[in-house]
Formats: C-alpha cells, structure tokens, sequence
C-alpha cells in the first residue's frame, strides 16, 4: 500500500519511497491502518510470501566461478524456486574486488568491495550460455502488478536493498528468461537428464531448502546424486546453494557440490558464510 500510494501517512516513514526511517512513528501510523484491515492486506495474507533477493547473487556467483574454473566450461543454470526469476541473471550484474571483476561492468547492480579472507576466481571463463528456473507459484515481473508485489517484500530499509531489486527488475524485463509453473519434484528430472556435452550444468536454490520436509529432501537429495553419478568430465553437475546453517541458521552457508566423473561422492564443500541478503560475505575457498 506504501508503493502504489495508498498509505501516504505510512509512506512518510518508509525509506523505500524517500521517507525519514522513524520506525516508531511508522508502527503508530501502521496499527491505525490495520485498526480495520483494508482488502489489500486481507488478499496479500491469503497468499504465501514470495522474496527474490537479488543481494544472494554475490554469493551464487562467486560460487558459478569456481565451478568455471574448475570444469573450465561455459554453464547451464536452473534454478528451484526461482520466484520472479532475479537471481537467473547472475551475469548482469556487477562484482569486483581490488580491482578484479566479472559481469556486467556498465550494470546498475553492483557488488563491490564484499569478500573478505579471499576472492572467487574472478578471471575464470565464466560464461552462462542457457538458463531456466521452476517455481509453484512464480511471479511475472514483467507486469506492474508483478513488480509490486516483489518489491512489497523487500523490507522497507535500508533503502539501497530496494533500489538494487527495482534496477534488478528492468535489467530482467529487458530479456526474461524461461521460468516453469512447476513443483520442485516434478520439474528437477527432466532438467537432470539427458545433459549435453561440453556445459556443466548448475543446478542451484536460496534459502530454500529449510520450506521442504524430509521426505523432499530426500527425494531431491537421491536424484542429484543418481545424476550425480552418471557426469563426466565433459558433462559435470553441481549442485549450489546458498542456505541457512543447519544447526545455528545463521550465517549462510555457501556449500558445493561437483560431479565430474573423477569421483562417485565428491565432497560437499563450504565456500563461503554470509547474511541472507547479501552483506559481505567471508570467503573460505575453493
């Protein structure tokens, strides 16, 4: 209601529309609209949340490095529960330390200056040459409708996580790619098999994993690892995400999955820490 204008007297202490960031007067203003509920937040409260924070691409992307280097070939992404499809264009953006960088160097969304005890291979050859993401209830950014329910689950401050994810959405709506109405389960086999040569296909999620139920995770689990074990070297899998730590949730994990046919359980390898939002991020290594 703050974005589309119908809340001017919220919006004034929102820092997402230029507001003055004063939360206890924003909570006072809040409980005077909630005193009775207007149908927007009746509808909205029917649905589950849908986030896509772009800031988890420096993470993912530093991880698409290393499986670059690595595999030394150009990759396949898919992505579960993609949402509205932000973090599939890790390539748009920017990101740089001391002076190396890879992406989009001319990109309004902008990376620099976050790893600390280390840096990803920036200089790999990195190139994504095909892309796609499943979700059960994706959200078409291309709308306006689309673009505002995103960005109504951004959180209101600090302001520069709004703006990234609004410059985020023009770069998509300039070239979107494919994303499928699907459950996890149904869609993840056919993207496995059969694969092509001469790509490694990247199979990765965000703060994802912790929604599932065992029974998934499992499911899910046994299908990397069955696909797992028929890549080579011409066509390696890895799998990549970035998620919460199991037993603390906090920081983020990073964590790495490559088969590439030298070995039928590679180690699950932990990259890097980070915050579920982007934020610095502490590099452990390839």
């Amino acid at each position: 209601m703050v974005l589309s204008g119908e809340a001017p007297r919220l919006a004034r202490h929102y820092p997402s529309v230029g507001g003055d960031g004063d939360a206890p007067a924003a909570m006072a203003a809040m409980r005077e609209l909630l005193t009775e509920p207007p149908p927007p937040v009746l509808d909205t409260l029917t649905r589950p949340p849908q986030t896509n924070e772009v800031g988890r691409s420096a993470a993912l992307a530093s991880g698409m490095m290393v499986i670059a280097e690595e595999t030394g070939l150009p990759l396949q992404l898919r992505e579960l529960a993609t949402s509205g499809g932000l973090n599939l264009w890790p390539d748009a953006y920017w990101y740089e330390q001391g002076g190396e960088g890879w992406g989009d160097a001319s990109s309004p969304v902008r990376f620099t200056d976050l790893w600390e005890g280390g840096t990803p291979p920036f200089s790999a050859p990195c190139e994504i040459v095909d892309r796609r993401g499943c979700d059960r209830d994706p959200i078409d950014v291309r709308t306006h409708e689309g673009a505002l329910t995103l960005l109504s689950y951004v959180w209101p401050e600090p302001a520069s996580r709004f703006v990234r994810a609004r410059d985020a959405i023009r770069l998509f709506r300039a070239a979107p790619p494919a994303i499928d109405r699907a459950d996890v389960r149904d869609w993840l086999p056919g993207q496995l098999e059969p694969r092509s040569a001469g790509r490694a296909l990247v199979v990765y999620h965000s703060v994802f994993w912790q929604y599932l139920d065992l029974d998934t995770q499992g499911e899910l689990q046994m299908l990397f690892h069955d696909a797992g074990r028929r890549a080579s070297a011409e066509a390696p899998l890895a799998w990549l995400r970035l998620e919460p730590r199991p037993d603390t949730y906090i920081p983020a994990q990073l964590r790495l999955t490559l088969w590439d046919g030298n070995t039928k359980e590679p180690p699950d390898r932990l990259l890097a820490t980070t915050g579920f939002h982007g934020g610095p991020l502490m590099w452990l290594g390839a």
